[in-house]
């Protein structure tokens, strides 16, 4: 999670801050959350439960509700704490955090187990800055992935960075082949990827795309449809694959499209395009701000792709 200046969580909490999130497997992935150190503490009592979801100022968790709980509720006045811990990628060590809350009441949760509660928290104060932070982040990597899909964003050196990722190389895989492939552009709906060994005859045929982004976070793995198929620069053996993503792409990788927005929100600049994918998605992306737009006209090459620097490699994964 790149660093959150003080408008932006201003931002965040104005406009996400009722906004629920569900901690699904991708969530818990996404945020870090390290659940087996997440607890309700009541009194001078720890008790373990499991987030089920949260706003920045509410949260629902899964608790087991027996009278000695009840009964430390009640000397509590109702008043207890939500202790969160997440472990994000820039930080060697688990960040954690209290939520002072009020109970909202109970909801059963398991029909079979009657002590299985969905317990309702309110938060008595405004939360800590790194709940904002995380949740006001996954929000708005979610926001800008419906308002901003159409624009895509060059892969460069200095791009890379912003995006977290450390190389452009990118790997196909269509009917069992892998095609060793060099990342050209990303967006939230698409990418466009230049290699070898696809024809125009693999148009509309499904696709996965790894991504690879650093030895601590992985790869990315993306599934995907190919919807153009274009000659680079004159060769035949070389092509630009223009890639959709059918349904919603991994948290994980709208926050890595969102690094790079909210740079852009920072400086102003940057150079960004229209989706890669469809026939006719530059009419249909979504249009820069324009001085943005200015400034991606004079960075952005020229329409026709070109060849693949001295260096990089192009052709089928052996």
């Amino acid at each position: 999670m790149s660093i959150v200046t003080s408008q932006q969580l201003a931002r965040f909490f104005e406009e996400f801050g009722k906004t629920e999130v569900t901690f699904n497997k991708q969530v818990l992935s996404a945020t870090g959350l390290v659940a087996k150190n997440v607890y309700l503490k009541v009194l001078d009592r720890q008790w373990p439960c499991v987030v089920f979801s949260s706003s920045m100022t509410t949260s629902r968790v899964i608790v087991t509700v027996k009278e000695a709980f009840l009964t430390a509720l009640r000397k509590a006045n109702n008043r207890l704490s939500l202790r969160w811990c997440f472990k994000l990628t820039e930080n060697p060590e688990p960040i954690t955090f209290f939520v002072s809350c009020h109970s909202g009441g109970f909801t059963p949760y398991d029909p079979q187990n009657q002590e299985v509660q969905l317990l309702t928290l309110e938060s008595i104060q405004r939360p800590p800055d790194d709940l904002i932070a995380i949740l006001g982040t996954l929000l708005d990597a979610n926001a800008n992935a419906q308002r901003r899909k159409g624009e895509r964003i060059l892969v460069t050196p200095e791009s890379m960075k912003k995006l977290g990722l450390e190389s452009r190389e990118s790997i196909i895989t269509l009917n069992g082949a892998a095609h060793k492939g060099i990342l050209r552009d990303l967006s939230f709906s698409g990418a466009k990827i230049i290699t070898s060994g696809i024809t125009e005859k693999a148009i509309n045929s499904t696709v996965t795309v790894r991504i690879a982004k650093s030895e601590q976070s992985g790869e990315l793995l993306l599934l995907g449809v190919i919807r153009r198929v274009d000659e680079v620069g004159g060769r035949k053996d070389i092509v630009a694959v223009g890639v959709e993503y059918p349904r919603e792409p991994p948290m994980s990788y709208k926050l890595l499209i969102n690094s790079y927005i909210s740079t852009l929100r920072k400086t102003s600049v940057g150079p960004t395009e229209a989706n890669p994918a469809a026939p006719d998605a530059q009419s249909n992306g979504s249009p820069l701000p324009a001085e943005k737009a200015a400034s991606a006209d004079k960075a952005a090459p020229p329409e026709k792709d070109a060849p693949a620097q001295e260096g990089e490699k192009v052709g089928p994964q052996k």
